[in-house]
């Protein structure tokens, strides 16, 4: 670049120019990755700037567990999630359900029976970060609200396009509880599998596929072919070092529905009137297991 002799009158606009584009440059970043969340009866509804269709949905029905389905790729493309397949019926999309609480089945059993919607709220409905909560009762076998689940979810897209989720679970007992040993139960991820598709996981330590089942990690990166795209879609779950258990063994079923098992090496509890907490990062990205990137957010997320 030529500055030098440059006349006062023609540096200034030069800059100005310059500032001009830079600015211009950072404005259509920021537009492009701007989200909003529309209210559409019981669900909420997660928009990308620029793209017709919610990216996300968060359904929450009365008297059924709540679940995110779909979850869109990056920019809309294809569709990442499978409602009720008929190899796992109970199994929705992207959800929260343990296994054996007080002995009820939460995880298997997602209608009114075992479910009372509270609420579901929107906490900021607009930019580069949308957040929005949903609150459940858990019941008990005489109807009756054995714990309080609230989940809190917030959602942006990075300057490449990786769709970001954040949750933070928090279950609150109103009576005494024990989660006992199971192998699966808590968050859970079905993706659209079908016979005869290519499917793949690898988790932080470096197994893959049915060698990370049962295995601990600090994440799990799950790849899948998605119809209408060249590539892979992909969604990573990471555990949180301050989740019980951490780092948590993993489930890996036959049809690669995954998830952190917290109660898998045995017991744990909530006092009455207390409460227990877990947090879980999501990326949604498409194309090759992409190490760099998923240790970066991993990195990113634990220091915040």
């Amino acid at each position: 670049m030529v500055l030098y002799g440059m006349k006062t009158s023609k540096l200034i606009a030069f800059l100005t120019l310059l500032s001009l584009l830079l600015n211009f440059s950072a404005a259509t970043i920021e537009a492009k990755n701007t989200l909003s969340i529309k209210k559409n009866n019981d669900n909420l509804e997660v928009f990308l700037n620029g793209v017709s269709e919610p990216l996300i949905i968060q359904n929450a029905k009365d008297g059924f567990r709540p679940y995110l389905h779909p979850i869109k790729g990056p920019n809309g493309n294809g569709v990442f999630t499978q409602y009720s397949p008929g190899h796992h019926k109970h199994q929705t999309g992207l959800y929260w359900g343990l296994t054996r609480v007080n002995g009820r089945d939460y995880f298997h059993n997602p209608s009114s029976k075992y479910w009372r919607k509270k609420s579901s709220n929107i906490i900021n409905n607009s930019g580069d970060n949308v957040v929005w909560e949903t609150i459940y009762e858990m019941l008990n076998n005489e109807g009756e609200a054995l714990m309080t689940e609230t989940q809190s979810w917030s959602m942006s897209v990075s300057k490449r396009g990786e769709i970001i989720l954040d949750l933070v679970w928090k279950g609150y007992a109103n009576e005494k509880i024990t989660v006992s040993k199971y192998n699966y139960g808590g968050l859970f991820l079905r993706m659209p599998w079908k016979r005869n598709i290519k499917a793949e996981t690898i988790n932080s330590e470096g197994d893959k596929n049915q060698t990370g089942e049962g295995k601990s990690a600090n994440w799990i990166d799950l790849g899948m072919e998605i119809s209408g795209l060249d590539e892979l879609g992909r969604i990573v779950i990471y555990d949180h070092p301050s989740n019980d258990g951490f780092p948590n063994q993993w489930r890996i079923d036959g049809q690669f529905g995954i998830g952190p098992a917290s109660a898998r090496r045995g017991d744990w509890e909530i006092k009455k009137g207390d409460h227990k907490i877990f947090k879980h990062r999501l990326i949604v990205y498409s194309g090759k297991h992409d190490k760099p990137l998923v240790n970066q957010q991993w990195k990113e997320w634990i220091k915040r």
